[in-house]
């Protein structure tokens, strides 16, 4: 049941959804969610933080974690955040309990520290939660060390590696084109 003219519908949604309730979406992308899962862990409030919230809804990932501070940026999400189950975690172990009692993969994408592997080698799991940290700071050390895997965006220019916004986009395609699109290697 459409509420509003769709041809007047302003948002950012695919044509299937305008016209709908903002709960109408989230009921109908809930319907076909991908079992992806992102965390964002020592979030500034930056303007990634809220580019990782809107790169999230577009893989239409089952679930976003916030830990730590609540807020961020969501002029970045573009009201994307609205679609998607955002959960807040106060201290980075709950979150840590919460993803080993449901048996997610907990992968790190973090430049340069002693386990950093190429994402381009990695095999994802299908239930897989992909752990960001903020720009500058990125990711506590506990966070680095009770993970699955740590894994970094290879550069080949003079930078030494993307923004974190870019490489949450990046990491969530490599996950999708895998495992939602078949295309991993067997």
């Amino acid at each position: 049941m459409k509420l509003m003219d769709p041809n007047t519908d302003t948002r950012n949604l695919q044509d299937e959804y305008k016209g709908l309730t903002n709960e109408q979406v989230f009921d109908a992308l809930d319907e076909h969610r991908n079992p992806l899962e992102v965390a964002i862990e020592n979030v500034e409030h930056d303007f990634n933080a809220g580019t990782i919230v809107r790169s999230a809804n577009n893989f239409n990932v089952r679930r976003l974690h916030i830990i730590g501070r609540r807020k961020y940026n969501r002029r970045g999400a573009m009201c994307t955040d609205k679609y998607l189950e955002v959960v807040y975690w106060s201290d980075l172990q709950s979150f840590m309990d919460d993803q080993r009692s449901r048996g997610q993969e907990l992968v790190a994408i973090e430049n340069h520290t002693e386990r950093t592997e190429p994402l381009a080698e990695k095999k994802f799991q299908f239930n897989t939660t992909l752990l960001f940290g903020s720009e500058g700071n990125g990711l506590t050390q506990e966070a680095l060390e009770q993970v699955d895997d740590v894994r970094e965006i290879e550069s080949f220019g003079s930078t030494r590696s993307v923004n974190v916004g870019v490489a949450a986009g990046i990491a969530m395609y490599e996950w999708a084109r895998q495992c939602v699109l078949g295309k991993g290697e067997s």
